[in-house]
């Protein structure tokens, strides 16, 4: 479905370079001013109004400044909601599945056993070296973090650790696993979009991707070592107290184990999360006999949220969910950035910054930094990684051809600067997903988040040493 050529071009009259990037830097300003104001948590809460009421500027400037058109604006729509509406069923799956799970005892037993196995200073190491390889395996960072990720965010809470270090760990892993495998949506995206082999693109990424990975391993290791000698002093505590609230039995771990294999047979995201969800609920009655919880109240849980009452507060905190019902505000946030990037498409102010960039590229450092630069600002403009992969694939081939480099080094760009980009935007898809699957704000784990923000500073490194950077042969130019 990724692979339907997509032309970004200027609406007839089109907003100028400067009226277009009015609203963007209105909408990062509210949000330095919330942040100023209130902290982060405030982004996820007043995020939607801030994309509502700055869609509803660009609008009338759109009006003012040019002519709109009201086919404009439907093919503005079109383009953004075909991407990003489906991962709102998808997020309701979450959502099951994140309580079914925790009550039928998957996540607690998968943290008794980390608490039991894990060293508490290799922690940040471990753990982001597993969602690195399950996700390399499954080609799928949203299942990594929606299933293992989870029960990593669970460990680390009750080891001690900062719930950003954690979740940087969990993402910064699971992102380098989906940049890197071949079963993943946005790598084959990003090298079809290019007209690149697969394995040639990813062998070529693997330039940028694995520097930025090992310094995310360094600096990981270097927090687990920097604890204190008592770190963790608690641990058998709350082993003890999860094994006195659920059944700890290996035998449900066959429902996560279903789940990996659905996943490797490529059984579609909403089916398995789907299946996986109902799966858990059945395991409900089948490992956690012991839970006096009718079908209708194992319903309600699904639908408003699990409350935990042990007393321990520690574990209270791990084990309650938000169920549906918690998930709701993301879903908001996410209908909000689908109309801001609408709009951004439909009045053709996307295109407008994307002329206005062009106009200064005059050699190879340039032309990566406005990939790198364009690849961002599609991320916030449209919300959505898949669209701004094909936005800037298709803004930048002609580019690259002209400047005789070769398109390679486009697709390992376009994924340095928007694949893995999205997770530390809040309004992004993929950024608000996260976020709540986490239970952690984006902008509370985006400093930890050490691979995803290295991998396009290393994009242009090495492109400013020239390391690997070839002039493209006439046979690149003509497949192009």
């Amino acid at each position: 479905m990724f692979n339907t050529p997509f032309r970004i071009s200027k609406v007839p009259s089109s907003p100028s370079f400067f009226i277009s990037v009015v609203p963007i830097v209105v909408l990062l300003l509210g949000l330095v001013l919330l942040i100023g104001i209130g902290g982060s948590d405030l982004v996820s809460v007043y995020s939607p109004l801030i994309l509502l009421s700055t869609s509803l500027l660009a609008l009338c400037l759109a009006f003012i400044f040019s002519r709109v058109s009201r086919r404009g604006l439907l093919v503005g729509l079109h383009r953004s909601a075909s991407q990003v509406l489906p991962a709102v069923p998808m997020l309701f799956c979450i959502a099951a599945l994140s309580t079914t799970w925790m009550l039928c005892g998957i996540v607690p037993t998968l943290v008794d056993y980390g608490l039991a196995l894990l060293n508490p200073q290799w922690f940040l190491v471990t753990t982001c070296i597993s969602c690195a390889v399950v996700s390399v395996l499954t080609g799928s960072s949203w299942s990594t973090i929606a299933t293992i990720g989870v029960s990593f965010m669970g460990i680390g809470s009750l080891m001690g650790y900062d719930m950003g270090w954690i979740a940087g760990a969990v993402i910064s892993g699971a992102y380098f696993g989906d940049k890197v495998s071949p079963l993943s949506d946005t790598t084959v995206v990003a090298s079809s979009t290019c007209g690149i082999d697969l394995f040639d693109h990813i062998r070529y990424l693997m330039i940028t991707a694995v520097p930025a990975m090992s310094i995310a391993l360094l600096i990981f290791g270097l927090k687990g070592f920097s604890m204190p000698s008592d770190f963790g002093a608690e641990l058998p505590s709350y082993i003890a107290g999860l094994q006195h609230l659920f059944n700890i039995t290996p035998w449900v771990l066959i429902i996560p184990a279903i789940t990996f294999l659905l996943i490797l047979l490529r059984v579609p995201t909403l089916v398995t999360l789907a299946l996986s969800a109902i799966m858990g609920g059945i395991g409900v009655y089948v490992f956690q006999p012991a839970l006096p919880m009718h079908i209708m109240e194992l319903l309600s849980n699904v639908w408003s949220g699990y409350v935990c009452t042990s007393g321990n507060e520690v574990l209270d905190e791990l084990i309650s969910t938000g169920g549906i019902m918690g998930m709701l505000p993301t879903i908001c946030l996410v209908l909000s950035a689908m109309v801001f990037g609408s709009v951004m498409i439909g009045t053709g102010m996307l295109a407008s910054i994307a002329s206005g960039i062009m106009k200064y590229l005059d050699n190879r450092k340039s032309v990566v930094g406005a990939t790198v630069g364009a690849g961002l600002c599609a991320n916030c403009c449209t919300a959505d990684q898949y669209l701004s992969l094909i936005i800037t694939g298709n803004m930048f081939r002609g580019v690259y051809r002209k400047a005789r480099l070769e398109l390679r080094l486009l697709s390992r760009t376009m994924e340095d600067s928007v694949s893995v980009t999205s997770v530390l935007i809040p309004w992004n898809s993929c950024g608000v997903t996260q976020s709540t699957v986490l239970g952690v704000a984006t902008l509370t784990y985006l400093p930890y988040c050490f691979f995803n923000y290295l991998s396009p500073l290393m994009s242009l490194l090495i492109v400013w040493t020239g390391f690997k950077v070839r002039t493209a042969v006439s046979r690149t130019l003509a497949r192009a």
